[in-house]
């Protein structure tokens, strides 16, 4: 599967905007037997997206833009999605686009969309505000418009995902607890300008509120793993032993890195590590010891597909559509070890 997935995302790197080809091919077993949401899209969620046409008499032309697939979130959503719809979906034609991370990229290929005549973009963009003039754009020329995993400024039909400011909440409040009420903590923060960057910090720094917890540092680390190591190292020749009690992470990915310098600098034991997102990898490491919490922010290929469908057969859709977010620690891991929110 991994060996696939990097497969992918190589290509998709390499080709910028690609058609999915429809050849029957499955790269993914995430799939499901049913058009259903993914079981992390709770009664609300799932309520919003009953689809009550026929499936195989939805056919329209659906453009997927993504910030970026050299991320496993990107990677597995971009895979995830095309594959859904074709299997559940036939009438719908997917585009799939990767901005590789640049804003300025990520509207000439969303202009390429609209040229070809997408009636729905689902969108996740780079940078917030940097996407607004060509989502206003569509949503003039009568395209609708579902924004998923990041947010962008303007109207759009709906956004769909977990919260981040729950997901930075609920962290802030696993910490305090973590750490008695007291204690530093770094934080190694997203790409500067990304919605998840903004509201995973707001909430935070919402949950850690009155108490003796304080942030002693936050650096940026680009939600890279590479960029985790090198940013925890310099964190860790910055403030010696004793003056990190723990490491609030915006992503997994972020973590991984994070947790190999804290491991090579041997203080394991002195820092608690808490992230978000919940991939398989950092449930094991929880499992092991070495993190101790993530909070799951699931994928929401599935979700947006059927949302896209919705909008494509003339159904209303709810604005918001909102996704689960759970504390994954050693005390309920299991549970999630065989269904890893990514």
């Amino acid at each position: 599967m991994k060996a696939r997935l990097a497969a992918l995302s190589l290509a998709l790197l390499a080709a910028g905007c690609t058609t999915v080809p429809h050849d029957g091919t499955p790269v993914t077993d995430e799939l499901g037997d049913r058009l259903a949401p993914s079981v992390y899209c709770e009664a609300d969620c799932r309520g919003a997206l009953v689809l009550h046409a026929d499936p195989s008499t939805v056919h329209c032309s659906v453009g997927v833009s993504w910030n970026s697939t050299a991320f496993p979130y990107g990677a597995k959503t971009t895979q995830i999605f095309p594959d859904f719809a074709r299997k559940f979906l036939p009438g719908m034609k997917v585009s799939v686009s990767d901005a590789q991370g640049d804003a300025g990229a990520q509207v000439n290929q969303v202009s390429d969309m609209l040229a070809g005549g997408v009636r729905v973009l689902v969108i996740s963009p780079q940078d917030t505000a940097a996407l607004r003039g060509i989502v206003a754009q569509a949503t003039r020329s009568g395209v609708k418009v579902i924004t998923a995993d990041r947010q962008v400024d303007g109207d759009v039909s709906s956004y769909i995902g977990s919260d981040n400011v729950e997901a930075g909440v609920t962290d802030g409040k696993a910490v305090v607890q973590a750490l008695g009420g007291r204690g530093g903590v770094v934080e190694l923060s997203g790409s500067l300008g990304a919605s998840p960057t903004i509201t995973r910090g707001a909430g935070f720094r919402q949950g850690i509120a009155g108490s003796g917890v304080r942030i002693i540092a936050t650096q940026t680390a680009n939600y890279k793993r590479a960029d985790g190591l090198k940013v925890m190292e310099d964190l860790l020749q910055r403030f010696p032993h004793g003056q990190i009690q723990a490491v609030y992470s915006h992503n997994d990915q972020m973590t991984f890195g994070a947790l190999q310098a804290i491991r090579e600098a041997g203080r394991q034991n002195e820092i608690k590590v808490f992230s978000v997102d919940g991939e398989a990898d950092a449930l094991d490491r929880i499992s092991a010891g070495s993190l101790t919490a993530t909070v799951g922010y699931p994928l929401v290929a599935k979700e947006a597909a059927i949302a896209a469908a919705k909008l494509c057969a003339g159904e209303p859709l709810a604005p918001r559509i909102k996704l689960a977010s759970t504390l994954i620690d050693r005390t309920n891991v299991g549970r999630f070890l065989g269904r890893p929110p990514q």
